[in-house]
């Protein structure tokens, strides 16, 4: 990291700019992609929050949105499709001391990671889940996604469309027992950054879905700036307005907090550690 970027308050006491939480590695996104806001909402929540780069840990899967640790300045594991959050689950119970982040998008989260996406909702460590979602897969050129619409005729593979059902991952997400649950637009980063700080802050496992245009295959997006709108103030009341908001809705209200649970988050009963020596002795043969 650039020791250049943090600098001392009148107090002395290290404040960090947005630009502390950067690495030197120069985004390699199609000009125009909506993870360039992501990855700058980011970096301004965590220089919000004022956390220290090096308590921060930064989880991915495989995807163009998933290439996000490497353009930050904080500890980051690109990894396998689809297993970004058993990962960081393990790492949290391991590590509570860190503050956890995942990012990925519609394809490594919600197909391959599908299972996963669940129980990481039902099971409620302390998470923050940003799903950079375009409703296509746009580093494999362009096929169809979960979140694809049924008659999206876009790729070669589906023609006529798919015919299937999108995936509403906010709604499964509040069945399965996310505590924090929000739906974003990469178009608004001041309001990404604002909901991304409370998502961080709430404790338990966080999703935010953040709908991000790929401009190269699904060009048609460049229009969501003209018709996502601002969520009702009473759609996260509680969990049934929640529920029902999200029943009902089109996927293109954006901006609130739809759902603040209340549960303890997940952590594991620490007993009387054990030496690593003991513990290899048992297994001996």
């Amino acid at each position: 990291m650039n020791e250049t970027l943090a600098r001392t308050c009148s107090t002395g006491v290290a404040a960090y700019e947005p630009d502390a939480y950067r690495s030197d590695i120069r985004p390699v996104w199609c000009p125009g992609c909506g993870d360039y806001s992501v990855l700058a909402a980011l970096t301004n929540a965590l220089a919000h929050l004022q956390l220290p780069p090096e308590q921060i840990a930064l989880v991915s899967g495989i995807g163009c949105s998933s290439r996000i640790p490497a353009y930050t300045g904080v500890y980051g594991l690109h990894g396998v499709h689809g297993r970004a959050l058993p990962v960081a689950t393990g790492l949290k119970l391991a590590r509570p001391d860190l503050t956890v982040l995942v990012a990925g998008g519609d394809g490594d989260g919600f197909s391959i990671g599908g299972n996963h996406f669940l129980h990481a909702c039902r099971r409620n460590a302390d998470l923050t889940y940003i799903v950079m979602d375009n409703q296509v897969y746009g580093m494999t050129k362009g096929q169809a996604s979960p979140t694809t619409a049924a008659d999206w005729r876009g790729s070669d593979l589906t023609p006529d469309g798919t015919g299937l059902v999108p995936f509403q991952p906010l709604t499964i997400a509040l069945a399965a027992g996310a505590n924090f649950v929000a739906r974003c637009f990469s178009g608004d980063p001041a309001n990404l950054t604002e909901i991304l700080v409370e998502a961080i802050r709430h404790p338990g496992f966080s999703v935010v879905q953040v709908l991000s245009p790929c401009v190269t295959f699904r060009p048609e997006q460049r229009q969501w700036k003209n018709l996502v709108r601002m969520a009702p103030a009473s759609a996260g009341a509680d969990l049934r307005s929640a529920a029902r908001h999200l029943m009902e809705d089109d996927g293109l209200s954006i901006g609130r907090v739809l759902y603040r649970g209340d549960r303890a988050p997940f952590a594991v009963k620490r007993k009387n550690t054990v030496e690593v020596e003991k513990l290899v002795e048992e297994f001996i043969l």
